[in-house]
């Protein structure tokens, strides 16, 4: 009797695991909105012109390999994503704002915005 209880016990731990890591990693594109490019705010509409021309950008660490640890966007291996920094005003720092962008930056057409420094992303529709 208990070692069936103890069997039953461990394969809703086991399932439950399983569910939680599987909602933990997210599916492709769970949890990502869609906004259109032209209601970003100014600044995301200057760092996304910036990224399709390749440049100049104002920060030293825009173009870096974004490890999408938190698992939102579409898993991809590593290299695939990259940040950029979209200005915030009065910041005195790089703020939380950041678009990041898909493949080839400058030609992938896959761009994500997020105001909050990975909590929430939205996929950039032109």
């Amino acid at each position: 009797m208990k070692t069936t209880f103890l069997k039953q016990w461990c394969v809703f731990l086991a399932a439950l695991l399983l569910s939680f890591s599987v909602f933990a990693k997210g599916s492709p594109d769970s949890g990502v909105g869609n906004v259109a490019a032209g209601t970003l705010p100014p600044e995301a509409q200057q760092t996304l012109a910036l990224i399709k021309q390749g440049g100049p950008y104002p920060y030293a660490k825009d173009g870096v390999v974004f490890g999408n640890y938190e698992g939102v966007l579409p898993r991809q291996k590593r290299g695939y994503y990259h940040e950029f920094t979209v200005k915030t005003p009065k910041a005195r720092n790089r703020g939380a704002r950041r678009i990041i962008s898909g493949g080839n930056p400058q030609t992938s057409g896959e761009y994500y915005y997020t105001k909050d420094h990975y909590q929430t992303f939205q996929r950039i529709r032109e």
